[in-house]
């Protein structure tokens, strides 16, 4: 559907996925938008990402018909294992998302270049940051910082600029920042694959481990604690922490270890903010509700939320109703998503033997419960 006004101008804080895949879906409804990424160019490689299929969905909204899994690897299975190894149960991916479409995991860097295919490279400010973020009635004046630091005028300003975002404090303030219940901080790394065919976690006593295959060559993982409380940033952590799991977990844990440069530590914390939105500003993605990775619905919630706030800058005439529409028609997904997210905190504060006798039963339940809502289409 065409933009009912031309002329107006969106400026999109960062360029991350919910920067990007916001900015192309406004383009799509022939909206002019201008992306300001505080990074000077496109990042290198890095590492990857874990797309169920609901984000597959929002991406072929986009315009990437079937591109996002064809630059990836399609997740056909998941495997749920205990320390030593048992199978505690499985999940048949293909047959659960039907069509949906296919979970995938891809280099991070892969999507965003899909993502920005879409634009013109003269819609993209690298180098610049929004510092400062002041709505004034119809137009948000910004300040911007780096090689071309300026103060503007914008007609909208849409926060995509992550859990430390500078927009949201023109919409709510400092929101609490919570450390996430089932790990406070986490390791993530690229390593060469074990064999592995599927996506497979293990679960201890004191660490909980996922692998990935990016490719028959390397896999995705992301370590952390199963109880709460940050996994150690010294890499020792992780070579004591999984020690006595299985092989395919030992002995990519010990190539990760010593290889610094495909290994990254990083706090993993929560958003919970009361607003999304305030005048004609609204903060999308983690901005606005980042949460931990337990379900991988962070990167798939912020394009979906680009998806719903494009459309409806594109089809309501007075823009400063379009945040709370916004908050309407996101609220109830993301607060299911949080709800199946501190549900799985709980079984996992279980005694290790407990875990490993109900799971077999809740396991598949708890997945079901989760992902169920989010096969529907957007609101």
């Amino acid at each position: 559907m065409a933009a009912i006004e031309t002329g107006r101008q969106v400026l999109v804080a960062g360029g991350g996925i919910a920067g990007f895949g916001v900015a192309r879906a406004l383009t799509a409804h022939g909206l002019t938008c201008t992306v300001a990424e505080s990074s000077p160019a496109p990042a290198p490689a890095g590492l990857a990402m874990n797309l169920p299929a609901n984000a597959a969905r929002a991406l072929d909204a986009l315009g990437l018909d079937g591109a996002v899994v064809r630059a990836g690897r399609p997740i056909r299975r998941r495997e749920y294992r205990s320390q030593r190894g048992r199978l505690l149960f499985a999940v048949d991916e293909e047959a659960f998302w039907g069509d949906v479409g296919t979970s995938v995991c891809i280099r991070r860097e892969s999507l965003l270049g899909l993502l920005r295919d879409g634009l013109d490279e003269r819609q993209v400010r690298w180098g610049t940051r929004v510092a400062a973020v002041v709505p004034d009635g119809d137009v948000v004046t910004i300040r911007t910082e780096g090689e071309a630091a300026d103060e503007e005028t914008y007609d909208y300003v849409v926060g995509a600029d992550g859990i430390h975002s500078n927009v949201r404090r023109a919409v709510t303030g400092d929101a609490l920042l919570e450390p996430a219940t089932m790990g406070a901080a986490g390791w993530r790394f690229l390593a060469p694959n074990p064999a592995l065919t599927c996506w497979t976690a293990w679960t201890g006593k004191h660490g909980t481990i996922l692998l990935i295959p990016l490719s028959d060559d390397l896999v995705y993982g992301f370590a952390s604690t199963t109880h709460g409380g940050p996994a150690a940033a010294d890499p020792e952590w992780l070579t004591t922490t999984f020690a006595s799991f299985p092989e395919p977990v030992a002995v990519t844990v010990a190539h990760a270890a010593t290889s610094v440069d495909q290994l990254y530590h990083s706090r993993v914390d929560e958003v919970r903010a009361d607003r999304w939105s305030s005048g004609h500003v609204t903060v999308i993605g983690d901005a606005a509700h980042a949460m931990a990775p337990v379900w991988a619905q962070g990167a798939a919630l912020a394009l979906e939320d680009g998806l719903v706030l494009a459309e409806l800058l594109a089809t309501t005439r007075d823009w400063s109703q379009v945040g709370t529409a916004f908050e309407q028609r996101r609220r109830s997904r993301v607060a299911h998503v949080r709800a199946a997210t501190e549900r799985l905190a709980h079984v996992a504060q279980l005694p290790l033997w407990v875990r490993d006798v109900v799971a077999p039963t809740i396991g598949p339940r708890t997945y079901r419960a989760a992902y169920e809502l989010l096969r529907d289409h957007l609101p």
